[in-house]
């Protein structure tokens, strides 16, 4: 897909500050991508004057008003049913109608899921859209889903999770063949649920057909520690170990700032230490993975944290950007299709 100049559009009322992080998200992104064109949905009026303050994003982007704004604590149901008129739907729709090629949006997680898969729906061979996002680690990043879309899932599930986190890691971590492992409670083969068994089984014997190196079970420290590209689980496992790396991490930054501060030879320390500590502070910085990805769709929708600044929601417009250029969901409907053939269907369980 090189060449082409995708639309983002954007749910500008969504997310603990918007509309403003929203359009100066939407201007830093712009000064990386240049040939990007934004919709963003939203209050007119309000929007106008922020755009106003920008002259190089007013020439990139289009206002569309939206006169409602689903809530945070709204139920999906309740989205559903009275979320038409909202920005968050509108978004969503210009994705479904081809006005754009991605939609971002920092607002409710369950209201953006249910209108998603209400809106965009799964492509042939896909069950159910899976949550994916990237994390840090100690090789460098890692895809890991689901992270809380799915409490429950089968065996099929996982194994379609495994592909569709194999073709992320392809548009956004430039791996072209990425390992993938199953997220277990050992590495031995017989440990596990019937369910995880029999999706290692099944990436066992596709191997040689599918998009990925599949590494066989991985236990929780090997999530940090950046022993395979691609982290499966199902959502329950996957939103709990999430929480618990982004806890871990603002504990470790907790007590290096009270060990610096303990005494005036500390302090002495961290100043020498200092550029090696930005650096540190740098690479762990949640704002440089903002911007979870619901998989399995037809459409991109990208979830930003609620409570991100400018600089993270450009972060995920970067991440709806890379996925629109790579071609990720054509490279999605390809490889499920191939997957229905029935030389490789007579060799798993039913997709």
């Amino acid at each position: 897909m090189a060449g082409i100049k995708p639309t983002i559009a954007l749910d500008a009322m969504g997310g603990d500050q918007a509309p403003e992080i929203v359009i100066r998200g939407a201007a830093i992104a712009h000064e990386r991508f240049p040939d990007v064109r934004f919709l963003a949905f939203g209050s007119g009026e309000i929007l106008t004057k922020l755009v106003a303050k920008n002259k190089a994003l007013s020439e990139a982007i289009e206002l569309r008003e939206a006169p409602t704004v689903i809530s945070a604590d709204a139920k999906p149901s309740q989205a559903l049913r009275n979320g038409k008129e909202s920005s968050m739907w509108r978004a969503l729709e210009a994705v479904k109608e081809g006005e754009a090629q991605a939609a971002v949006s920092a607002g409710n997680t369950g209201a953006l899921m249910a209108i998603s898969k209400f809106l965009l729906r799964t492509p042939a061979g896909v069950d159910r859209p899976a949550m994916a996002s990237i994390l840090p680690t100690a090789r460098g990043e890692s895809v890991m889903l689901d992270l809380g879309a799915n409490l429950e899932c089968d065996a099929n599930n996982l194994f379609q999770f495994a592909i569709l986190g194999a073709l992320f890691a392809r548009a956004s971590l430039a791996v072209e063949i990425p390992t993938v492992g199953l997220l277990n409670v050992g590495a031995e083969e017989l440990k596990g649920s019937d369910e995880i068994k029999a999706a290692a089984a099944m990436l066992r014997e596709l191997e040689g057909h599918l998009p990925l190196k599949f590494q066989g079970f991985i236990e929780g420290d090997d999530i940090i520690g950046g022993k395979v590209d691609v982290v499966v689980t199902d959502g329950f496992s996957g939103n709990v170990a999430l929480k618990t790396a982004e806890g871990t991490a603002r504990l470790l930054g907790h007590f290096m700032r009270r060990t610096f501060r303990s005494s005036p030879m500390a302090g002495i320390g961290y100043l020498f230490a200092r550029s090696a500590l930005r650096r540190l502070r740098d690479h762990l910085d949640p704002r440089k993975y903002n911007g979870a990805v619901f998989l399995g769709l037809n459409g991109i929708a990208i979830k930003g944290h609620g409570s991100s600044d400018a600089f993270g929601f450009a972060n995920a417009v970067g991440v709806a950007v890379d996925m629109a250029k790579y071609g990720f969901l054509e490279n999605v409907r390809a490889e499920f299709e191939r997957l229905q053939t029935s030389e490789l269907r007579s060799r798993s369980a039913p997709l």
